[in-house]
């Protein structure tokens, strides 16, 4: 199916990703404006282009870097490899790249927790990611999807909260990590509505999903990559997506607005960043790359297909976009009570 993209595309239809796309350019227009200034011969890349996950397999991140990694290495000339490194909710991966040699042959696609949230979050974090790592390009965003087994008896997101209020202590529900925003999420439906859930966190949406169909935990809310090929199976029920208008890939599913709680909406969000030490023109490189490859219309589609907006734009405006995430969503965070020793 061909997506023409809406002039509010870019936007992304959440708060934080609004924001966002209030300050960035578009992808193709960007790479026009730059793409003289590497117009000469630059002796990086010479050797393969490692890209670091701090998710599993499968994981949106995963799915991105691997799409967008196969054209930044027809372009670049050279191989370029994705690695997972998953742990401590994405915190192990992105430290591993926060304390890399710059030389511009690793780079991470992390997320909102590791690169924002868990800040707040994590009393000893081990990198700080304002400062040990610089931005690269804001890659593509997702809203998240919660959702239930196909036979539970439950059919709407206030049914669910109905249900929760009446059996306190008999729900559990699964996330993609601890601080993650598929946990934050819920932890705020939690504060909100006056309910009880148990966390059980798992290293990557696919997982999470898993532990839904297996009946360890009763509901999530993750990525919409990871939930809709389950409902089209049969296997899962949707009940609300984290936007503040429904998405245009995900038309048929309430908002968080529709079932009554509209200061719950999220979005996942996916950036590129390097060691601080990378030299700059390395990173104004890669993000001209990335940008090129983000402009693509088969690597649209095939993002489009996997639930997921593209996005682009400069350095300059992921760092804005970063620092503006934390002031907004650190008051969010200490709402939960949640602390992470």
């Amino acid at each position: 199916m061909t997506h023409t993209p809406h002039p509010a595309r870019r936007r992304l239809l959440a708060r934080g990703l609004q924001a966002a796309a209030a300050l960035l350019l578009p992808a193709t227009l960007l790479a026009t404006a730059t793409g003289a200034a590497f117009a000469q011969t630059a002796p990086w890349p010479s050797r393969t282009i490692k890209i670091v996950i701090p998710y599993g397999a499968g994981s949106s991140p995963d799915v991105f870097a691997r799409i967008v990694g196969e054209r930044l290495a027809v372009r670049l000339g050279q191989a370029v490899i994705v690695e997972n490194r998953v742990g401590a909710g994405g915190n192990l991966g992105t430290g591993v790249v926060a304390k890399a040699p710059g030389g511009g042959y690793t780079f991470l696609v992390s997320t909102n927790g590791p690169l924002v949230y868990n800040t707040v979050l994590y009393s000893k974090l081990g990198y700080d990611p304002f400062t040990e790592l610089r931005p690269v390009v804001l890659g593509g965003g997702q809203a998240n999807v919660c959702a239930v087994r196909a036979d539970s008896n439950i059919h709407s997101l206030k049914e669910l909260v109905a249900d929760m209020k009446a059996k306190p202590g008999a729900y559990n529900f699964s996330s993609t990590g601890v601080g993650s925003l598929s946990q934050l999420g819920v932890e705020l439906l939690k504060v909100k509505t006056g309910t009880f859930a148990v966390h059980i966190p798992y290293a990557s949406s696919p997982l999470a999903i898993l532990a839904v169909l297996q009946g360890d935990v009763q509901f999530a809310c993750v990525p919409a990559v990871a939930v809709i090929p389950q409902v089209k199976a049969g296997k899962m029920r949707t009940l609300a997506v984290s936007t503040a208008t429904r998405s245009q890939l995900t038309p048929d599913i309430p908002t968080m607005k529709e079932a009554g709680l509209p200061e719950i909406e999220n979005v996942a969000w996916m950036a590129m960043m390097a060691p601080a030490s990378t030299p700059t023109d390395i990173v104004n490189r890669m993000n001209q790359e990335v940008n090129a490859v983000l402009a693509m219309p088969e690597v649209r589609e095939k993002l489009y297909s996997q639930y997921m907006e593209p996005i682009g734009g400069t350095p300059e405006q992921l760092q804005k976009f970063m620092q503006q995430e934390l002031r907004v969503m650190t008051p969010i965070i200490k709402r939960t009570g949640i602390k992470i020793e």
